[in-house]
């Protein structure tokens, strides 16, 4: 199914119903989860544009894409979940997540790592920064202090 710059991050995995301020699944904000539907077609597009911005930030040094057009393919082949509308390096994010513990050929994919590191390894920095980058976020921007 194509999809557009609006299209839901939710993962199906959501630990703001835990308390969690920022979603550990799609990293969105607590307001952002329970509002979701309420918003805009700017909103949505606004909140997946931060996000996107983010996973690239993470993925941008570990990773370039050789063949998006292969990556689509195999995902769409592997019924992995991607938002077609983000910039292909993204999509690798959605990749990992899906692989589990599964070890993957990257190079099948389209994809070339510039790290030496395991990838069950790289995937769990990777997890841990992008989570790390939404929370800063969160706490700069909308944190308020006192509360």
């Amino acid at each position: 199914m194509k999809k557009n710059k609006a299209s839901t991050p939710c993962l199906g995995i959501c630990s703001t119903t835990y308390g969690d301020n920022v979603c550990k699944g799609c990293k969105r904000f607590l307001h952002e989860v329970i509002n979701w539907n309420k918003y805009s077609v700017l909103e949505k597009e606004l909140v997946n544009s931060r996000l996107e911005d983010f996973k690239l930030t993470v993925l941008r040094d570990r990773f370039s894409i050789s063949n998006p057009e292969l990556l689509a393919s195999k995902l769409n082949e592997k019924g992995i979940n991607f938002n077609d509308a983000l910039d292909p390096l993204t999509w690798i994010f959605d990749l990992l997540r899906a692989a589990g513990s599964q070890s993957l050929d990257l190079e099948q994919f389209g994809i070339n790592s510039h790290t030496q590191m395991d990838l069950s390894e790289l995937k769990n920095n990777i997890y841990i920064e992008f989570l790390e980058l939404s929370e800063a976020h969160y706490q700069r921007y909308f944190l308020v202090s006192g509360r």
